[in-house]
């Protein structure tokens, strides 16, 4: 029987008569009685008239929301409403009474009908509590299967705080990022980058809309930079500006995100964070005294509570062990590397702990010992038995044992023929051991089974440029590839490199510049490196070579690039 049930049939003392009173007490314990089950019987409609009728003779809270998950365990939508309406009424400052009416009209996607609840949401909050009150507002719309209709409501709702010339700043502001958050999850990204704009007016120095524009720079809105950069001018935000460096991570933008870890790293020198984010953009760069140093100052500033070691450790701070066993295994210092990693203790990391002992193992030229370790991860599930394969692959790969890893793949792929991923791997592979053939017959078939892998369309494009045969049909595959990932830089690369073979050098420079700004790296170094050459600009192409080895001296196309050419840095 439920709380509110138990509420109402509390057994005081009998008096030596009874009272007007106990026969109420007694007349609503009994409807309760019968209304609980009938609820849960086989007449849910009269136990719902029944607990609503006590709950509105009451005025009891418990009662009413009785009444409303009754009507929503018989799906009756329009009853839950009908309850939570008379709640409302019954009491008129109950803000749970209100969020009860409000989530029920989305749920009966009436959402035109939110409005007035969501004006009164907002009213019921204390003066305090009224900008994280607007705040929380599109959080109701989560499931709302009409997201634009959800953002129309949302406006009309607090449309008195945006416009209206008496209303707070602080409050117009929470309004219009509010507006803002609730476009962007309709799909309307123009109109919130105008909220978002709207909001940094009123203050430049407000939190929300700076954070509003890192959310629409992650999708895609290049135009809400400026916000970002206006705000830490004005207000230098550790927390904002590191949700800038991570936004700048996500979109491939390193160099740009470095500067903004080291601004951080020098004002604010006690967050950890940056320096475990300055240590992961250091080891990319082969840089390892520098990632060895930021890595350990990150650790000398992380705690971890005790009873998290054996458990669920910090996964930033498996991540700091990992990076800095890789820079101990880079430097040779095999044994060093294993001490780090024998800091790893959580059972959930024992397939990465592993995979790093084995290219250890590897590196020392015991190939057999690694590929046993790696054997012996567990594969109970199709999920692990494929991570398991990738990362035997992998290393074969890494250590350039080429023609087994092929013969992996090809036993998987036989096995697994709708795995378009396993295909295209086997595909790389099959280039690796010169048989051009079968890697042209691969992708083929990759791209008759799923003709959107823009991939596939791409590496046999390049695989034709880098023969220079057929230079149509590769610019035509790269230019397909360019429709599924437009503006990727590699498939940029690709295309630059097939103008450079046809002879058109300098579309194939600006398109290569073009690609080395959004991404700089080794393999787009050594093409542009080459075609700066070829146009007799020499001292450039010296220079952006020595900024590819810079970044990673192991590249084989710029190595190769540099030996065919015979270039010494």
């Amino acid at each position: 029987m439920v709380a509110a049930l138990g509420a109402h049939a509390q057994s005081p003392k009998a008096p030596d008569r009874p009272t007007a009173s106990s026969a109420l007490d007694a007349e609503l314990f009994y409807q309760l009685l019968l209304g609980e089950l009938n609820a849960q019987g086989a007449d849910p409609s009269l136990g719902y008239s029944l607990i609503l009728d006590a709950a509105r003779k009451t005025v009891d809270p418990q009662l009413f929301q009785r009444a409303v998950e009754i009507a929503l365990q018989a799906r009756s939508g329009e009853s839950a409403l009908q309850a939570a309406r008379a709640w409302r009424q019954a009491l008129p400052k109950s803000r749970e009474a209100n969020r009860f009416v409000l989530q029920i009209l989305i749920g009966l996607n009436r959402l035109t009908d939110t409005v007035e609840p969501m004006k009164r949401e907002v009213a019921l909050a204390s003066d305090q509590e009224r900008s994280a009150s607007i705040a929380t507002l599109p959080d109701y719309f989560a499931r709302a299967a009409n997201k634009q209709a959800a953002a129309q409501a949302l406006e009309k709702a607090l449309s008195a705080f945006m416009t209206r010339p008496d209303t707070s700043t602080d409050l117009a502001v929470s309004a219009w990022t509010t507006m803002g958050r609730m476009r962007l999850i309709a799909g309307d990204r123009d109109g919130a980058l105008e909220a978002a704009r709207r909001g940094q007016a009123l203050n430049v120095r407000a939190e929300g809309p700076a954070l509003l524009a890192l959310n629409l720079i992650g999708a895609g809105q290049i135009l809400a930079e400026p916000m970002v950069k206006k705000y830490l001018t004005a207000q230098n935000q550790p927390k904002v500006r590191l949700a800038y460096a991570r936004v700048l991570l996500d979109t491939q933008r390193y160099a740009e995100s470095e500067a903004q870890i080291q601004i951080l790293t020098q004002e604010t020198p006690d967050l950890a964070e940056p320096w475990l984010i300055q240590g992961a953009l250091a080891l990319q760069d082969k840089r390892s005294e520098l990632a060895e140093k930021s890595l350990r100052k990150y650790l000398d500033l992380s705690t971890i509570a005790p009873s998290k070691v054996n458990a669920t450790q910090d996964r930033s701070l498996v991540h700091a062990y990992l990076m800095l066993s890789q820079v101990a295994e880079q430097r040779k210092n095999f044994e060093q590397a294993e001490q780090w990693l024998s800091k790893i203790t959580s059972a959930e990391d024992l397939v990465q702990t592993q995979t790093r002992r084995a290219g250890i193992l590897a590196r020392q030229g015991r190939m057999a010992e690694a590929l046993k370790l790696l054997s012996s991860l567990p594969e109970s599930t199709p999920a692990q038995a494929r991570s398991k394969l990738m990362t035997q692959v992998q290393l074969l790969r890494e250590n350039k044992h080429y023609q087994a890893a092929y013969d992996l793949l090809a036993q998987a792929t036989l096995n697994n023929p709708a795995d378009f991923d396993l295909l295209y791997d086997q595909a790389t592979l099959a280039e690796k051991l010169g048989d051009t053939a079968g890697m042209e017959r691969l992708l083929r078939q990759l791209i008759a089974g799923k003709p959107d892998y823009h991939h596939a369309y791409n590496a046999l494009g390049y695989s034709l440029a880098e023969r220079n045969i057929r230079l149509d049909e590769a610019r035509e595959l790269i230019l397909k590839a360019l429709e599924f990932a437009p503006g990727d830089p590699f498939i940029s690369d690709s295309l630059a490199w097939v103008e450079f073979k046809s002879g058109n050098k300098p579309l194939a420079l600006k398109i290569l510049q073009d690609a080395y700004k959004t991404r700089p790296d080794a393999e787009i170094a050594a093409h542009l490196g080459e075609v700066l050459l070829s146009l007799g600009q020499r001292e450039q192409a010296l220079n952006i070579w020595r900024e590819g080895m810079k970044i990673n001296a192991d590249n084989e196309t710029l190595n190769e690039t540099l030996k065919r050419l015979q270039v010494k840095l």
